[in-house]
């Protein structure tokens, strides 16, 4: 993505109050000042239309071909992971967590042999749910081609990629993040909150 386009996209997170600030828990376990609720944007079906034909456009793009399909982790990529999917006119599954915490293909869905998939996500901080959606793709004989976000939240430097797979986000926003024994801002007392779908990290 160029600077320009990233720039368009983080002022569109800023316009729909998506990027908030404060002292929050992330679903991994760190501590942050700042949360990014990408619901926020796709909260909107003409923003989410929008985000998700650039997102597929950028995928394309870099990888060359369209994949066969999209997959994303519930519940942050189920909106943006689906407008992706409808650029692309390709099937979207998404991945859940199942009774024992693990990733895993529910409704009936499943993965063909040799299938290219893009994984798609909303925000991509230490990308444990992105890796996960993953492993479970490869391990069902689907080929991962490539991961796509609406924001790089430090999973990856400026044109590298976190993962073996080619990487694209709309932007990227470099924000501190703290375990929580060196959380500044719990030394100082501040509460904390847990926004986010997942719960199962430890405060």
């Amino acid at each position: 993505m160029t600077t320009e386009r990233q720039a368009d996209w983080l002022a569109v997170l800023e316009e729909a109050g998506a990027l908030i600030r404060g002292h929050f828990r992330l679903s991994s376990g760190l501590h942050s000042p700042a949360y990014v609720q990408c619901a926020r944007l796709t909260e909107d079906p003409k923003r989410a239309r929008r985000a998700g034909a650039a997102l597929a456009a950028a995928l394309a793009e870099r990888l060359g071909v369209a994949p066969d399909s999209v997959l994303a982790p519930a519940m942050g990529g189920l909106l943006i992971g689906h407008e992706v999917a409808a650029a692309l006119g390709v099937p979207f599954r998404f991945t859940e967590r199942d009774a024992g915490g693990a990733m895993a293909l529910r409704r009936g869905f499943a993965l063909a042999a040799g299938e290219r998939v893009a994984v798609v996500e909303d925000v991509v901080t230490t990308g444990r749910s992105t890796r996960e959606t993953i492993e479970l793709a490869e391990a069902a004989g689907a080929r991962v081609v490539g991961v796509g976000a609406l924001l790089d939240r430090g999973g990856g430097g400026e044109g590298a990629s976190p993962f073996a797979a080619p990487f694209v986000a709309l932007a990227r926003l470099d924000l501190p993040t703290w375990r929580p024994e060196e959380c500044p801002r719990c030394a100082a007392g501040e509460p904390v909150e847990k926004p986010g779908s997942r719960p199962d990290a430890p405060p």
